[in-house]
């Protein structure tokens, strides 16, 4: 479901400079406006089915122009590995449109070949003679009408006195000005500009699909260091699904527009875009520069980057956080099941008993109240197993369970000492779990775990069985479960008194004998777990997985 503040808007009204200025390029979300270029003179000497392309012949000539060549038309790739930009004579183009428009009632082999025949008499050109044979493959993308960064490129210049700059952008430093025309239908790729664009349509239609930068993950882009790190290596046509499970999401951020002759449509920098033209379509596009990039100092960029990055690290360990409980309550029905030393258990808020692990230390007439009290007056340090709700005490019971049964049970005896020189392989194995919880059912108890029965559990573990605690935080703990127990942690911060912070901290970290080992181990697990988001940002959002898809072409 797109988000609401992402929608397309359509203005049937052209805004004036101040307006789109201060209250449309700001949002960075795409806009139409209809009947924008009216005006322009191109918009009736150029149109196709009035004698504009005679026009356009007249007045462009035999120009050489850069052509987009590319063996998968009439699906244009982005990848400089899927097409060359080729010079071909712009009558040529036009003298093709010409012979196409003619035989629109559909006798387009004879058409063809009888084009053949006239542009190999008329042109010897190379780039023409391989136009005739396959003219479905050419299309004149990006033509430079206007360029003000590189001038000596304006293959098109003759053009500029029919178009003129759209209200919109009349205070803007336009970057270029490119003509845009396909004489077959055609596709170009999904890929984003680097710039702001206002998309002119002069003739035709075209239909435009937009994801919002949002989206990238969902659109695989190519590396970032490759030539053509703004295209999408999803193949929209037959995506590979295999390679791009993700694409199946795709529709659910996707907009589409159509633009007919006079419409423009704002696409801000970013924003993926994938454009099918129909049959002899002219547009012309104004590309310049955003505010925001405008105003990024180069000195700034490393720290630019850093923020950006950390961001996104923060955002996909929540997220992952967030999808993991959601699947945990809803799969299962809020009842989740966790191995024992015996036999699965469901835990469950009811009145049932511990296990046999502890049960003969636990008193029999434990409230069934199954409740929190969340008043940080009232909140006391639960030390003792009578003081433990049936809740709190099904939980330390299945804590102990699991973590006997990660671990070799003679290692719960010895301390921390006598077990250094095993640490280093914990380690390594920590660093080889998955930083999903999928099959971790430590962390998938811990994150079920309201934090203030949290406070409970761990109070009454360290003070009854110290070291499955120690054995629990050095040895038992994935990277995944340093993260959630440290976010458990803080929330029941917010939920208890100072002075009881202070208390738990005291007992829990009074259980180990090098306390400083014990935040080691929590501090190291929490940061590989954030090393796994920030390679998943990595390579979802700057493409950088050398082994992952690679450009689909047919």
């Amino acid at each position: 479901m797109v988000e609401e503040n992402l929608r397309i808007h359509t203005f049937t009204e052209i805004p004036s400079p101040e307006i789109f200025s201060s209250q449309i390029e700001p949002k960075n979300v795409p806009a139409v406006f209809k009947r924008c270029i009216k005006d322009w003179k191109a918009f009736s000497k150029w149109n196709p089915s009035d004698g504009g392309l005679i026009y356009l012949q007249e007045r462009v000539g035999s120009v050489a122009v850069e052509a987009m060549l590319s063996r998968s038309g009439p699906v244009f790739y982005g990848d400089i590995r899927s097409h060359e930009r080729v010079p071909l004579s712009f009558s040529t183009f036009i003298r093709y449109c010409l012979g196409l428009l003619k035989n629109r009632d559909g006798r387009r082999d004879d058409f063809l070949e009888s084009q053949k025949h006239s542009l190999a008499v008329s042109d010897t050109e190379q780039t023409d003679l391989h136009f005739e044979e396959a003219p479905q493959q050419f299309y004149l993308a990006q033509v430079p009408i206007l360029n003000f960064e590189k001038k000596e490129h304006m293959q098109l210049e003759c053009l500029q006195e029919d178009i003129q700059t759209p209200v919109p952008l009349e205070t803007k430093s336009l970057s270029s000005v490119n003509l845009w025309m396909n004489s077959m239908k055609a596709r170009s790729s999904t890929h984003y500009d680097p710039h702001h664009n206002l998309l002119c349509i002069v003739s035709g239609c075209k239909e435009v699909t937009l994801w919002p930068p949002s989206a990238t993950p969902y659109l695989y882009p190519l590396p970032l260091y490759g030539e053509a790190s703004n295209h999408s290596s999803v193949t929209l046509e037959e995506p590979d699904l295999s390679l791009c499970p993700r694409a199946t999401c795709l529709s659910d951020f996707s907009q589409k527009v159509v633009l007919h002759a006079g419409d423009a449509l704002f696409i801000p920098e970013g924003w993926f875009h994938q454009v099918d033209s129909e049959v002899l379509t002219i547009a012309v596009n104004f590309w310049w520069r955003s505010m925001t990039i405008s105003g990024m100092l180069e000195h700034m960029d490393a720290y630019y980057l850093r923020r950006i990055l950390k961001r996104q690290i923060h955002l996909r360990q929540s997220l992952q956080m967030k999808a993991k409980l959601v699947m945990l309550e809803a799969g299962q029905n809020k009842m989740l099941q966790f191995p024992s030393s015996s036999m699965d258990k469901t835990i469950t808020c009811t009145t049932s008993q511990p296990s046999n692990a502890y049960r003969d230390h636990v008193h029999q007439g434990i409230s069934t109240n199954c409740g929190y009290r969340s008043s940080k007056d009232e909140l006391k340090s639960k030390v003792m197993l009578q003081d433990l709700e049936p809740c709190a005490s099904q939980s330390l019971s299945e804590l102990i369970s699991l973590v006997h049964n990660r671990l070799n049970p003679s290692k719960l005896t010895e301390s921390t000492d006598n077990s250094s020189a095993g640490e280093n392989d914990e380690t390594n194995k920590r660093k080889e779990d998955s930083c999903s919880t999928s099959n971790d059912p430590v962390a998938n108890l811990i994150l079920t775990l309201h934090p203030l029965r949290i406070h409970s559990v761990f109070l009454a573990m360290a003070n009854h069985f110290p070291r499955t605690l120690e054995a629990l935080v050095l040895h038992a703990l994935t990277p995944v479960g340093s993260e959630i127990l440290t976010r458990k942690f803080e929330e029941m911060d917010q939920l208890i008194s100072g002075d009881d912070q202070n208390q738990f901290y005291q007992i829990f970290y009074g259980v180990f004998d090098d306390q400083s080992a014990a935040m080691d181990v929590l501090l190291n697990g929490k940061e590989l777990f954030a090393r796994q988001a920030f390679e998943n940002v990595l390579g979802q959002y700057l493409g950088n997985n050398p082994d992952g898809p690679k450009q689909q072409t047919k």
